[in-house]
């Protein structure tokens, strides 16, 4: 804290004016966090997703039928959560035998369907995918399930948690939502032993894996100081 406010002074200093201080402040304090902490938002990623989108748009205005162009599509309107778009795209796409055995095609189809309003329909695909392969997006499907009928039905979330666990032996993310699942469950010594697992995972990491899972690290670290 102390750091801060000596470098927001050195800035005055420069600047002297204190709104151009605190901007340059800001914009170090965003490089910084990019750079080796990783829980800001990038800028860069939402600008080139506009573009890729606005070209598979204009691809399938001179062709309808690309299939691998809307496929991409749907992933990149997933991404920015415009979920009722991407389920425009892909909802038709199901009698296709191409898609048919497509993990990643049903996993996505199921992601729009639990963003619309349809939670049973959407975790019937996601599972379909799982089905056609268990280890799909390294069984990223299993922790959406569980992150979305948590609430609903913590047993089967459970179930999907130790599923993904399976496949995922270093994501500090899987540890912290069994932990939250846990509390739900009025388990506190399963919980705590949760959270003690994602922060030792996430000491054992190697860097570059540190840095993916830093943000789930962290708050481990501050359910654990909660509890």
């Amino acid at each position: 804290m102390i750091g801060k406010f000596l470098l927001f002074g050195l800035l005055l200093s420069i600047f002297g004016n204190p709104i151009l201080a605190i901007i340059a402040f800001v914009v170090i304090l965003y490089i910084i966090d990019r750079r080796f902490v990783g829980l800001s938002p990038s800028l860069v990623k939402p600008i080139r997703r506009i573009g890729r989108i606005r070209k598979l748009r204009q691809l399938l205005d001179m062709n309808p039928n690309d299939l691998s162009a809307k496929l991409e599509l749907a992933k990149l309107l997933i991404d920015k959560r415009s979920y009722r778009q991407a389920r425009e795209l892909l909802e038709p796409l199901q009698e296709r035998e191409s898609v048919e055995q497509s993990a990643e095609y049903w996993d996505d189809l199921g992601t729009s369907l639990l963003h619309t309003g349809e939670p049973e329909a959407g975790e019937a695909a996601i599972r379909k995918a799982l089905s056609i392969n268990p280890r799909v997006k390294y069984g990223q499907p299993y922790l959406r399930l569980a992150a979305k009928i948590g609430k609903q039905d913590a047993g089967k979330a459970l179930d999907d948690l130790e599923a993904f666990q399976q496949i995922q032996t270093s994501s500090c993310e899987g540890y912290y939502r069994l932990a939250k699942l846990n509390q739900l469950l009025g388990r506190k010594a399963e919980a705590k032993q949760a959270l003690n697992d994602s922060l030792r995972l996430y000491r054992q990491l190697p860097r570059y894996k540190k840095r993916q899972e830093r943000r789930w690290a962290l708050l481990s670290l501050f359910a654990r100081w909660t509890q």
